[in-house]
């Protein structure tokens, strides 16, 4: 049985959770803005804002008067109070970022993974390049390619990685590594990022990547969508031609194998087309009015997949989707999943139900 003192420990934790959230989201704020926002009160919002300034996250940093009586404290996030590293692990790469609380990219580098590695090779190469970042980080985010198992944190059968199949990469990283080890698809790792930086407006967007593979990331009513099996995003094999080339996953005609003999041939304007059918396929399944274009083999020809992507789409006076780039380019997925350890450590409990601030 709980006791009350467990009850008032996780209450204080989730109270917390909320106004480091918003601290996230606002330059600067007062205790009645955080009461209001989160509907604490504004004696509860005084006890927190004291626990958080003794802990260097958030700070004083002005006062505001308002007429007669005692002046309001003006309160502001510490960005570089923690840090948290992310990792990208693509099939030829592997991408480490260093990013503050705020979700800031400090550092970023890049260094060539070997071919078909196995989990081995990528744990010592995890170790050095997160070692290599320096400060001391609350944790470890690792975005890598599906399918994977989230909640269990087992790399099930990446794709064209003949090594990866059943592997628990989160423990062995996280034994490696001696600190929390978050483990997410690279997809939703990526929406994750661009959820952060666009704020409260992108509530429901997809997030496509091209980069040896073709996924999809969803956010869908303020947080990532991962399904039953935390598996959602395996866009690129949708099926689109019934008697079509066959595909790595082992079925015919699927999106990414069609894309690829395109780009293969060079029809690079037949496979942004592919692209932006399929996209316009997963508009009318999910309704998300924000659709995010990333990776590297996309980036490489951005102009071409933002064209037919917004040609595809259909014109409606009641129906606006926004097509843009990651904001934060290559970084986008390794950003992402610091930021997913930060969310971990301080964002909003998720056992407690509660999918977004705003």
């Amino acid at each position: 049985m709980d006791t009350p003192g467990a009850h008032l420990e996780h209450l204080r934790d989730y109270n917390e959770s909320l106004v480091v959230a918003l601290a996230r989201t606002r330059a600067e704020f007062d205790r009645a803005g955080v009461a209001e926002a989160t509907g604490l009160t504004p004696q509860a919002v005084s006890k927190v804002l004291g626990r958080l300034t003794g802990q260097g996250l958030v700070e004083v940093c002005g006062v505001r008067r308002q007429g007669v009586g005692k002046p309001a404290s003006i309160y502001r996030l510490v960005p570089g109070s923690r840090h948290a590293v992310g990792i990208h692990v693509a099939r030829r790469t592997l991408r480490t970022v260093l990013t503050d609380l705020a979700g800031t990219v400090l550092t970023s580098t890049v260094t060539p993974l070997p071919p078909d590695f196995t989990p081995g090779q990528l744990l010592d190469a995890v170790r050095r390049d997160a070692r290599r970042t320096g400060g001391d980080p609350v944790g470890v985010g690792i975005g890598m390619v599906g399918p994977l198992d989230h909640a269990a944190g087992i790399v099930r059968d990446a794709h064209r990685l003949r090594h990866w199949h059943d592997v628990p990469l989160r423990q062995l990283a996280q034994e490696a590594l001696g600190v929390p080890v978050h483990l997410d698809k690279d997809v939703t790792a990526g929406v994750t990022a661009e959820a952060w930086r666009r704020g409260p407006t992108f509530r429901d967007g997809a997030l496509i990547m091209v980069e040896s593979g073709i996924g999809a990331g969803l956010w869908l009513g303020g947080a990532a969508y991962r399904g039953a099996h935390t598996n959602a995003g395996e866009f690129g094999h949708t099926v689109m031609q019934l008697d079509g080339p066959r595909c790595v996953c082992g079925r015919s005609g699927c999106l990414e194998i069609l894309h690829d003999t395109a780009v293969a041939a060079g029809r690079l304007d037949t496979a942004a087309r592919v692209l932006a059918t399929g996209i316009v396929n997963l508009l009318r399944t999910t309704d998300v009015n924000h659709v995010v274009l990333a990776g590297a083999d996309l980036l490489r020809h951005p102009e071409v997949y933002e064209h037919a992507t917004r040609a595809e789409i259909p014109r409606s006076h009641w129906q606006d989707v926004s097509v843009t780039l990651a904001e934060l380019g290559a970084d986008v997925i390794a950003a992402g999943a610091a930021m997913q350890v930060l969310d971990a450590a301080y964002g909003i409990p998720s056992k407690m139900g509660v999918r977004s601030l705003f």
